[in-house]
């Protein structure tokens, strides 16, 4: 009976509380649209994210193949079109980007 106590009291102690999986979740911010995050579709999609784009890398916009890295964020394009999309443009599509309301 005392080996059935202490084996009880051992599997209950090792189970985990539900009071301890509830942990209160980190205040997390709203997703924002980003250049080193935010694939180029979703941009696109996106009308006010889009004009952004059309301002500051007007031949990425238009450019037929453009469909073909929707899931790709500009960033990881930046090694095909250095010129288009140098660290100084993705940095002003960024602060446009922050200007928009949360996705």
């Amino acid at each position: 009976m005392r080996k059935l106590v202490l084996a009880t009291l051992m599997a209950m102690m090792a189970a985990p509380s539900p009071v301890l999986a509830q942990q209160a979740a980190p205040h997390e911010q709203p997703a924002r649209y980003s250049t080193a995050e935010t694939p180029v579709g979703d941009l696109l999609d996106n009308p006010a994210a889009r004009q952004i784009l059309a301002k500051h890398a007007p031949r990425i916009t238009s450019s037929t193949q453009i469909d073909a890295v929707r899931s790709m964020p500009l960033k990881a394009l930046q090694s095909y079109a250095p010129e288009d999309l140098s660290d100084m443009v993705l940095a002003k599509i960024d602060v446009e980007l922050a200007k928009l309301p949360a996705k």
